[in-house]
């Protein structure tokens, strides 16, 4: 790892994404975002008329269409453009621009919803049978008056879709000042050597076997966000805010429930998720004794969480390297899935090692008519080896999706958005052990398998809770103070890690850091789709062909079917607590697996 990050102009173009693929130079965009912006003024102009004829319906859903590809190039070439370099002034402007064309859009095509609420089946029946080209929009229509007790009238709606952008001003604010504006200290390591720390390094560093580099580290970042904690507090409840503004808008009991229904998915859902999870703490907690003795520590630190359990052995993997077993691992899909990844990686769709001012984390994103594209921070760590399939799954999903549909049908839910990645992570698991080329290799896989487990199944179901939990808060006027969010986060982290781990004081301020908390609920579904995830790899590895081609079949779906079945299709019912149970059991044969592994290691260092 470099202690200094390179500038975006000094990294090799063949680790950049290259957007020219959506547009060949900014005037494209820039005639696509005014042709974009037209045409939602032509959309305007058949407000009160879509009850006229099935041809004027058409007219207008052909247009919508039309409005949807436009701002898809649009905003997706915007944001991607900002997000490698945040602190660029002249792409944050294009995002804007691109974000106030999006909510213009969405103010001027309101009236929509409203109106096809207000048709009568006979009328609507009737409009399917004078214009048989209507078929192509029938479930988004059917999605519309699915949600007819949330949906107001054209002037309410207008006003809503108008407040969009001001709704999304706290996530865009976390960003900017997370992302831009906040610089970290350099820290020391054992031998006196200057580590600078960043929010795309930090957990890098705390996978160091120094072990004062971890602390040290773990105090300077948290401390650096504790600095600025009524900010992060007062832009946490601008967030919560809109969500239950929005709610209580669309009437709904809660802002949890209108989120779950805006992917038609029962809260029960997620209630059967904290249930599982709550009736398994104790498999948490045997994991953190077991990481607690294989490091050989008195105390177990929130600093020792990410550093592998086998701290004699390290693994760097090179991105080539990376790619190559890639491929290698997700060979069960088929070389017609292989040849896609082949295409991504050979045609710069990934942007791949931070530079200073990138985003942090990782994403897959892209443009409908062009490709997805990929977001990395790579740092040759094992994990980035696991991030990488993850990021190839979630633009599998994208690619098959857009090709088996129209725009109106291809973007599927959020529910089921981390099945195809984190089953691509559970085949990529089940190789490299497979393969492994020693016991401690083994030892070190396995491990980072039991890491998954925590992070996702028991993690995200944390995270959850917290951002249920505040969000009650609020609906109940409980003002959501730095110090009211610290307590509850402190006091979920000791639940879920147990007596055996020191709940550092400072990582009550992890919450601080956290984008996903402005996602409106979607983390715990890295928990079920990683459920999901464990029973389709089993399916895949076990059935082979047949498994795999029902698995295409839903990642081709879209948004056709509701999320639980579409799932169905892969062989997996998450309206019962079965395969999060399930899951949760593979986790303690994990925890079986790792303890005699190290039991073998123990003996034959004798």
């Amino acid at each position: 790892m470099q202690n200094k990050l390179p500038k975006r102009e000094e990294v090799p173009p063949e680790l950049t994404w290259r957007l020219e693929d959506i547009y060949d130079d900014e005037a494209g965009w820039e005639a696509e975002l005014k042709k974009a912006g037209d045409a939602a003024d032509k959309m305007a102009s058949y407000a009160g008329r879509i009850s006229e004829s099935g041809h004027t319906l058409l007219e207008l859903l052909k247009l919508n269409e039309e409005i949807e590809l436009l701002l898809d190039r649009v905003y997706g070439y915007a944001h991607m453009r900002e997000d490698q370099d945040t602190g660029n002034s002249k792409y944050q402007a294009f995002q804007q621009r691109a974000m106030s064309t999006y909510a213009g859009a969405s103010e001027k095509t309101a009236f929509i919803s409203p109106e096809i609420l207000a048709l009568s089946e006979e009328k609507l029946n009737e409009f399917y049978r004078e214009v048989p080209e209507l078929e192509r929009y029938k479930r988004m229509i059917k999605e519309i008056r699915r949600l007819k007790d949330h949906m107001l009238d054209s002037e309410k709606e207008q006003l809503l879709a108008s407040a969009s952008e001001l709704m999304a001003a706290s996530e865009k604010s976390f960003g900017m000042l997370s992302n831009a504006d906040l610089k970290f200290p350099s820290v020391r390591d054992s031998n006196g050597e200057e580590v600078q720390l960043s929010n795309g390094r930090f957990v890098p560093v705390q996978m160091s076997k120094d072990r004062e580099l971890r602390k040290a580290s773990f105090e300077a970042f948290y401390e650096r966000y504790a600095e600025f904690m009524n900010t992060w507090a007062s832009l946490y409840d601008g967030e919560v805010k809109s969500r239950i503004f929005a709610a209580k808008a669309r009437k709904y009991n809660s802002a949890f429930e209108a989120a779950v229904d805006q992917n038609d998915v029962s809260p029960a859902v997620c209630d059967n998720l904290f249930a599982s999870i709550h009736d398994n703490l104790d498999k948490m907690h045997r994991y953190v004794s077991l990481r607690k003795k294989l490091l050989g520590l008195d105390e177990l630190h929130m600093y020792d969480v990410y550093v592998a359990m086998i701290p004699e052995f390290d693994m760097k993997v090179p991105y080539e390297k990376a790619k190559e077993i890639s491929l290698k691992a997700l060979l069960p899909l088929g070389e017609d899935y292989l040849d896609v990844v082949k295409e991504a990686y050979e045609n710069r769709w990934i942007d791949v090692v931070e530079n200073e001012g990138k985003r942090g984390g990782a994403y897959s994103g892209g443009v409908y008519d062009v490709h997805p594209y990929m977001l990395l921070n790579y740092n040759e760590t094992l994990d980035d080896v696991f991030t990488l399939v993850h990021e190839v799954g979630h633009s599998m999903h994208t690619w098959y999706s857009n090709r088996a549909q129209s725009i109106i049908d291809a973007n599927y839910k959020i529910f089921v958005a981390e099945v195809a990645s984190t089953t691509n992570e559970v085949l990529l698991y089940h190789y490299m052990k497979d393969h492994a080329e020693s016991v401690q290799e083994k030892a070190f896989i396995v491990n980072h398998f039991l890491e998954s487990f925590k992070g996702t199944m028991f993690r995200q179901t944390m995270f959850e809770e917290f951002e249920r939990k505040t969000c009650e808060m609020a609906e109940d006027g409980i003002p959501l103070t730095a110090e009211a969010l610290y307590d509850v986060y402190l006091n979920l982290n000791r639940e879920y890690f147990g007596k055996e781990m020191v709940s550092d004081p400072l990582i009550g301020w992890e919450w601080c850091r956290i984008p996903h908390f402005y996602y409106n609920f979607y983390v715990y579904q890295y928990a079920t789709s990683f459920a999901a995830a464990v029973a389709i790899a089993d399916r895949i590895l076990k059935e082979g062909e047949s498994a795999v081609a029902k698995y295409k079949e839903f990642l081709s779906g879209g948004c056709t079917r509701d999320p639980v079945s579409l799932l169905k299709i892969a062989g997996v019912d998450l309206t019962t607590r079965q395969p999060i149970d399930s899951a949760l059991e593979v986790f303690g044969e994990a925890i079986t697996e790792m303890e005699e592994i190290a039991g073998e290691l123990e003996r034959t260092m004798k």
